[in-house]
């Protein structure tokens, strides 16, 4: 009998502590219920701050080696078979010497190839920019792009090889940079094409803290950042060199164009000659990114706990390094030599990051063709392919019911202009 009464009493309790887990759910405000919600599986492992604490929080893409931390490359097979990292990537050793406190590693997609932000093994992040959390994050660094977009970080490191800090910024709603090739070291870095496209760089929810996250990866940035501000201060000063390319949503042409008029930024609309350059630039940039992906990542490529998709992925870039990728790798200089005369007309190339918004996952998750879709939607390779930097800026669009959308404004620079760059988004910012 008093074992009964026991089990009684104990299934009373879980009634009663399941019924006040619903109340607090249901006296949760949506705002918090949806925050809570666009915080899922932005980090594989998070450590967050002293309450105390008001110093800058750093988050760190999970393919950036932490000293007695395993690198997962967002991988189920490399998250179990690999010892953890003997030292930090170099790209940290700013944050440690100044004593940041890192929250944890951010979620992406596997090995980076992808561009969608789905993870099946991690999970899948999921963008609130559509106001119900059902865009994609975008892809590789959606980790990095939640966590500052639902402020769990101020600044999070990610890298980019053809998109993959520009495009989450996009999805997500905040600002990345897309740094100059050879600028920040991606020693300790899961490579995917450490000689001609990866980079590392910082995501944000605003120009000050992306400033900041600059600061921790190339010393003295703050200075040339003030110094930028201090000799182009207006808008009004900065020259763009405005890029169309067909296929483009109409109201995100209309919505950027909108903007940098009422910036007051000098516009001159680039030749289609141009346009014509940027596309193969793209289709460039697109070979020799998957090209040295299965070449240096493809002793994964039969490996079980590696996905499906993703090994479609490697074994599309075998194709393209044996049939495409020297002819791509030889028109490099030719495109950095144009995008140099440009430059001496310009300040600063402007472009759609993406040609639309943010579609839906779908319901049944990410395959290849929807991997394709969202890969044809970003304007974002050829600017790897060149090296040169770009920074992704939020832009409103005119609001649709309760929602108001938000696209993305891709500013291009010439080599080493990330201070001149971060000055430009810095004049296109909403304060409040």
């Amino acid at each position: 009998m008093l074992a009964v009464n026991m089990m009684k009493n104990r299934l009373n309790g879980m009634a009663l502590g399941g019924l006040l887990l619903i109340l607090l759910n249901g006296c949760a405000s949506p705002q918090q219920r949806q925050l809570q919600h666009a915080r899922e599986h932005a980090f594989i492992s998070y450590w967050p701050p002293p309450s105390h604490s008001k110093g800058l929080r750093l988050a760190v893409k999970d393919n950036i080696d932490m000293r007695g931390r395993v690198t997962s490359a967002g991988s189920e097979f490399v998250s179990k078979n690999s010892p953890p990292a003997a030292r930090d990537a170099p790209c940290l050793a700013l944050a440690r010497e100044r004593h940041v406190h890192i929250v944890g590693k951010t979620n992406l997609t596997e090995f980076a190839v992808t561009v969608s932000g789905e993870n099946r093994f991690f999970g899948t992040p999921k963008s609130r920019l559509d106001g119900k959390n059902d865009s994609i994050p975008g892809g590789s660094s959606s980790g990095s792009a939640m966590a500052v977009a639902t402020n769990m970080a101020d600044v999070a490191f990610g890298s980019d090889t053809g998109g993959s800090i520009r495009v989450p910024a996009a999805c997500c709603g905040v600002y990345g940079l897309k740094t100059t090739f050879g600028l920040v070291s991606t020693k300790g870095v899961f490579p995917i094409s450490p000689k001609h496209l990866d980079t590392v760089g910082p995501l944000a929810r605003n120009i000050s803290d992306l400033a900041q996250g600059m600061d921790l990866l190339q010393r003295g940035f703050a200075s040339k950042y003030r110094h930028a501000v201090a000799e182009k201060p207006r808008a009004r000063q900065i020259t763009l060199g405005r890029l169309y390319l067909n296929g483009t949503d109409s109201a995100i042409d209309q919505a950027i164009d909108a903007e940098l008029a009422a910036r007051h930024f000098k516009i001159v609309k680039l030749s289609p000659s141009f346009e014509k350059k940027w596309r193969q630039a793209e289709k460039d940039g697109k070979v020799v990114a998957l090209g040295d992906a299965w070449y240096n990542d493809q002793k994964y490529a039969n490996q079980k706990g590696v996905s499906i998709l993703t090994k479609l992925v490697l074994a599309n870039g075998e194709l393209d390094y044996k049939f495409g990728y020297k002819a791509a790798v030889k028109r490099k200089a030719a495109w950095q030599h144009e995008l140099h005369s440009v430059f001496q007309q310009v300040d600063f190339i402007a472009v759609p990051t993406l040609q639309g918004l943010p579609p839906k996952m779908p319901y049944w998750g990410s395959d290849v063709v929807f991997e394709l879709r969202v890969f044809d939607m970003q304007n974002t390779l050829a600017v790897n392919y060149a090296g040169n930097p770009a920074l992704a800026v939020p832009i409103r669009m005119p609001a649709q019911g309760k929602t108001t959308p938000v696209t993305s404004l891709q500013l291009v620079g010439p080599r080493l202009s990330e201070a001149s760059l971060l000055n430009a988004g810095r004049l296109l910012e909403h304060k409040n």
